[in-house]
């Protein structure tokens, strides 16, 4: 089953981008409620925003299926990476909007999910852990790039407007400090976007799993608003939009190199 597509590259950077997929086998598409056949929570366009990176020597992962399929950026026991606040789980039964996944009486079974998690999850994680011991092998070091994109405003997960540019580092925990401020320091340099540093996204469960500077493996996670690159009620890439901001996320990733 082709469930993720890799692009080898030559750098020390890997960039993971879990919910890029919008594939939804048809015995699930069919139990869908009609607003989440359109998998509006998905992180649209990320591979095309990020497709420039290949010029910088990343590699780059990218999954074919939904996050409603399985989120690939939850942990596998789905224990919840944000205690108190409202959000979606491994295999998500409401959207960012608050509505329903699935139809009444239609939601995963235990089993289901556990079949998920062996045909999708596993295979995206089993991949993404040798790419990090590959690069790591080659030069030494790594530095995880979880890149993320959200609509500018969700009520049901956030209040108001989320800042264009949010940086992700565990509270600092998975990167080193030197990375953080080189990284911020771009952030503060510009004045077209707005930016938070472990602000409402600190990182998701890929970030904060496989982060390990001590070892040489560097994670940062980066939510941006969607609005920035594309329009959020259709969907449609605005390259004209896309191309300014591609060009803060190009002075980022050359921070990590």
């Amino acid at each position: 089953m082709d469930i993720f597509e890799l692009h080898r590259g030559t750098a020390p950077l890997l960039i993971s981008l879990p919910h890029d997929g919008t594939a939804v086998p048809d015995d699930i598409a069919a139990r869908l409620t009609d607003s989440a056949r359109r998998v509006p929570d998905t992180d649209w366009h990320v591979s095309t925003l990020y497709a420039f990176a290949r010029e910088l020597g990343a590699s780059i992962l990218v999954p074919k299926h939904s996050r409603y399929v399985i989120d690939l950026n939850r942990p596998a026991d789905d224990v919840s990476l944000y205690p108190g606040q409202n959000t979606t789980g491994l295999c998500p039964t409401v959207q960012f909007s608050g509505e329903p996944v699935y139809l009444p009486g239609q939601e995963p079974s235990p089993e289901e999910i556990a079949r998920r998690l062996a045909s999708y999850w596993q295979p995206y994680h089993d991949n993404l852990s040798s790419e990090l011991e590959r690069i790591r092998g080659e030069h030494g070091r790594v530095v995880l790039w979880e890149g993320h994109s959200i609509v500018s405003q969700a009520p049901f997960l956030f209040e108001g407007r989320l800042p264009d540019f949010n940086l992700g580092t565990a509270g600092g925990a998975s990167c080193s400090p030197a990375l953080q401020q080189r990284l911020t320091a771009v952030l503060e340099s510009q004045s077209d976007y707005s930016f938070v540093v472990n602000g409402r996204f600190k990182g998701g469960y890929i970030t904060r799993h496989y982060a390990s500077p001590e070892t040489g493996v560097q994670a940062v996670q980066l939510e941006l608003a969607q609005l920035n690159y594309m329009d959020e009620r259709t969907f449609e890439y605005l390259p004209s939009r896309a191309e300014k901001t591609q060009a803060l996320i190009r002075r980022l990733l050359q921070c990590t190199l």
